[in-house]
This record gives structure tokens, C-alpha cells and sequence, in this order.
């Protein structure tokens, strides 16, 4: 029987030791933030619709954006056992110069539309964490006040080449004037994706007043308040900001661009040179080719053709293939310093994430974005520690494997009709004999067909044996319902020349 005491004061007061209250809103609310996930309701509750969905969006039906997430999540970790990794080295030298962590800020348009600080929340907030910064040719801060903001850190530049060449050529010139060290030549948007959300919220730039806004605005003065209350929204690059987002985007871009535009940007930068957007093997091949600096994989966070290659997919392959002849970065999907880890360990230089840095934006300015930046680094350090890695360095293919949900169909029919041709019987003409022999030839051939119909059978067997083999191999990066070892994956999650629309 349990034995009952009254309880001793001096104990009891140990256990009711109160934590002091955060007094600040912001604060207050970032404290209980523990994921990005978290970070993205906090901002869901204090954002218009349509400045979140602009966010929150991609094309079409977001199956690019929803296939790269579950990519993501569809790994498995190996980790080792009984190292010393009391401490962990996460920096890592990436396109010429120094990185604290394996990632950088994306580049992001309008982004003061999701919160007034903007680029310079993001800039210095990327500065004071030692990670690079990359401002979008359509960012709503200059490059000259990007600057400002972190005026010791790494800044790269994001550019569209438009319509009106002269003016992205002027971009490129103020970028090298204001020390920004790498260039990111962006191919993927020769005409804007058709992001469904923003007409079906009405999203335009600048935002306008309606009754449907109006209402929407009510539960988040804040927003209104600094939106109308600080410097209006200003491009560099636009000379026109009416219009919903792809109607600007079309107005600008230039589906004419070619790789003769990428020599003439070439000859312009004085830094490193990225191709941000690639999205086969063989595109990647031809660059590295070329002898840029880097290629980054990304299909534009899902924002441009729906279905596109889900590039975490593609890394592997593709870092294997030209790795050693340029620097492989990779983007869209990144919600966790496990995913930074995974595409690190499968040939990453780095990454760069873009939502996940909106959210702590939204969520609460500088502050909200420097949460963002502790929580991904932290979780990268817990999963490099309970990997048993002291080192980027040391993470590689043996550390993940990539699961698998679905069969890439061409490889399989294409198994399927080798076999089928293997498996076809040959034609023998028989030799031709008198006609009183006739009789006997006949029942010989039928007797001789009986008996070679096992060993057809056997052998068609055999060749559908062969045909799953196969087709199990080549469909193994696509997603089965079951495991699939790492080198499967990476062979088949780009094309290959012979058959470059593969994916």
C-alpha cells in the first residue's frame, strides 16, 4: 500500500518555479516555433490570403511543388555508430567563398509584399548567420540598399534576361559594382507559370482595395498598417507594376533568350556564373560543358511547368555525372535541415531555400527569419550528430537511400519490347520433300512441335523472367512501393542522351 505524506513547503516551492513572460508579441510568438511548419501557421494567421497563397503557391495543380516535398520525406537514413561527434563542422566552401551552413537564401520576388522589412530582413539576417543571400532581379529592395544591409556578407544576384536586354545588362553592371561575388543566369521562365491562386484571389501588384480584401484584412491590421504606412513597393527592373504576377512576369520576360545571351553575361560578370534552373542530365552536361561555375536544380518551386522533374531526384545522377566539373546546388521542397542533410549527402554543394525563409518573414520580420535560420541549423547539426558525421565532407550515398512510390513508364515498355523480340520464334523453312512423303513429314513435324512446346514455354519464361529484371532495375528511380538502393535511383532519375524527355 502506498504511503502518503503532507507535502514538505521547501519542496513544493522547487517545483513551482514560474517562467517569466515574454513581453514582446513577436518574441512571444517565435518562442513556440519549433519547425518550419510552425513558422508557416504563424504566418498563415497574420498574412492577407493573397499575399500568403503568392507564397504558399505553385503552377497548375502544384503537383511539381507536392512531388518535390514528398521526395523529401521519401528517404531513409543509415546511421553509423560509435564515433565521436561531440562536435560537428557544418561550413563548407561553396562557389568560391565561405558558407556557415550547406545553404543560402533563395531568391524571391515582391517580397515586401509578404512582410514590409523584406530583403533587408532577409539580407541581414543571412549576413549575422554567415550563409549567402541572393536578391531576385524582381526583389522590391535595390541592390545598393541590399548591400547596406549586410555589408561584410556574401550576396548573390538572380537575373531574368528581359525583353529590353539593355536594362538587364544595367543590373548585372550595379551587382558587380556593389561586391555581389556570383550571378545566378535563370533559364526556366522564358513565360510565367500560370499560378492558378493568385487570379483566383485577384493578387495584383500593387494590391488593390476591394470589398473581399477589405474583409480579409480585418483579423490583420499589422499588415495593412506597415504596407501603407512604409516606402511604396518599388522594382528595379519593372518600369510597369500593374497587373497580376504573370502578367508582369510576361510583359518582362523573353522567351527568345538563348545560350548566346548566356556568353554575353559571361563576358559581363566578373564572378562566378550559375545556371539556376536546369532540369535534365543532358542540359546539365552541356553546361558543365561550357565551363560555368555551377548549375542549380530547381524547377522554380514548382512555380512554372507543372510536372516538371522534381529535382531532388535528379541530384544524384547528376552529380555523378558532372560533379567534378562544376558545383551542383539544388532547391524547391526544402522545409527541414534533414532534407539540406539528405540532398548534401547525395552530391550537393549546397542548397537554397526560398519558402521556408518566407515563412519566418511573415511570421515576424528579421527576427522571424533569423528563427528560421536556427532552426534549419540546428536541426542539421542533430542530424549530422545522430548520422555520426563531423563533416559535410564526410556525408555521402551510403548515409541515405532514396525510397521510391512510382514506375517511370517508358524504360518498362521499353524492356518489355526487347524481351517481347527476344522471345518471338524464328521462322525455319522446312526442306521440301516428295509427295508420298508427305504424310510422314507431317506427323513428324506435329510430333517434333509437341515436344518443343515445353521448351518454348521454358523459354518464354525465361524471357519474362529477364523483361521484370529489368524493368525493375530501370524503373527503381521512379517510386516503387518498396526500397530502392541509392545507385538504382540516381541512374534513373534524369534521362540519358538517348532518350533526353525521359523524366
Amino acid at each position: 500500500m502506498v504511503q502518503r505524506q503532507f507535502p514538505n513547503p521547501k519542496e513544493l516551492a522547487q517545483l513551482m518555479r514560474f517562467k517569466a513572460p515574454t513581453m514582446n508579441p513577436t518574441d512571444r510568438r517565435l518562442e513556440h516555433a519549433l519547425t518550419i511548419a510552425d513558422l508557416r501557421r504563424i504566418a498563415h494567421r497574420r498574412t492577407p490570403k493573397a499575399a500568403f497563397e503568392y507564397t504558399e503557391g505553385a503552377a497548375e495543380g502544384e503537383i511539381s511543388l507536392a512531388r518535390a516535398r514528398q521526395a523529401f520525406q521519401d528517404i531513409e537514413f543509415h546511421p553509423g555508430i560509435l564515433r565521436n561527434v561531440a562536435d560537428v563542422d557544418t561550413s563548407r566552401e561553396a562557389l568560391g567563398g565561405p558558407s556557415a551552413f550547406p545553404f543560402a537564401i533563395a531568391p524571391t520576388g515582391f517580397t515586401r509584399l509578404m512582410q514590409t522589412e523584406g530583403e533587408i530582413a532577409g539580407a541581414g539576417a543571412a549576413g549575422a548567420a554567415g550563409i549567402p543571400f541572393t536578391l531576385s532581379t524582381l526583389g522590391t529592395t535595390s541592390i545598393e540598399n541590399v548591400r547596406a544591409a549586410n555589408p561584410d556578407g556574401r550576396l548573390w544576384f538572380q537575373l531574368y534576361v528581359m525583353r529590353e536586354r539593355e536594362r538587364s545588362y544595367e543590373l548585372v553592371r550595379r551587382a558587380a559594382a556593389a561586391g555581389f561575388d556570383t550571378l545566378h543566369f535563370t533559364v526556366d521562365t522564358p513565360v510565367a507559370g500560370a499560378r492558378l491562386r493568385d487570379k483566383r484571389n485577384g493578387f495584383s501588384i500593387p494590391p488593390q482595395l476591394t470589398p473581399k480584401t477589405v474583409l480579409n484584412a480585418i483579423p490583420r491590421p499589422a499588415w495593412w498598417i506597415n504596407f501603407l504606412t512604409t516606402e511604396p513597393l518599388t522594382f528595379a527592373s519593372l518600369s510597369s507594376t500593374g497587373g497580376t504576377v504573370g502578367e508582369l512576369l510576361d510583359s518582362a520576360m523573353d522567351p527568345t533568350i538563348s545560350f548566346d545571351d548566356l556568353e554575353i553575361i559571361r563576358g559581363m560578370w566578373p564572378g562566378k556564373l550559375v545556371v539556376k534552373g536546369v532540369q535534365t542530365l543532358a542540359d546539365a552536361k552541356i553546361l558543365a560543358g561550357l565551363g560555368v561555375d555551377g548549375i542549380v536544380l530547381s524547377n522554380h518551386g514548382g512555380r512554372q511547368l507543372d510536372r516538371a522533374p522534381v529535382p531532388f531526384e535528379l541530384l544524384p545522377e547528376v552529380a555523378r555525372e558532372v560533379g567534378g566539373d562544376t558545383e551542383v546546388l539544388v532547391d524547391t521542397g526544402i522545409m527541414s535541415g534533414a532534407d539540406i542533410v539528405a540532398a548534401v549527402a547525395l552530391g550537393a554543394k549546397s542548397t537554397m531555400v526560398g519558402r521556408a525563409y518566407l515563412y519566418g518573414l511573415m511570421a515576424g520580420g528579421r527576427r522571424g527569419v533569423d528563427k528560421t535560420i536556427e532552426i534549419l541549423s540546428n536541426e542539421i547539426v542533430r542530424t549530422m550528430k545522430l548520422l555520426e558525421v563531423r563533416t559535410l565532407d564526410e556525408l555521402g550515398p551510403q548515409h541515405v537511400t532514396q525510397l521510391s512510390r512510382f514506375t517511370r513508364v517508358r524504360p518498362a515498355v521499353a524492356a518489355q519490347a526487347e524481351a517481347i523480340a527476344e522471345a518471338k520464334p524464328r521462322t525455319v523453312r522446312a526442306p521440301r520433300t516428295t509427295a508420298a512423303a508427305k504424310p510422314t513429314t507431317a506427323r513428324a513435324a506435329k510430333t517434333a512441335a509437341a515436344t518443343a512446346a515445353p521448351a518454348k514455354t521454358v523459354a518464354a519464361k525465361s524471357a519474362t523472367a529477364k523483361t521484370a529484371a529489368r524493368t525493375t532495375a530501370s524503373s527503381a528511380p521512379g517510386r516503387t512501393a518498396t526500397k530502392s538502393t541509392k545507385p538504382a535511383v540516381a541512374k534513373a532519375t534524369a534521362p540519358d542522351a538517348a532518350a533526353p524527355d525521359a523524366d
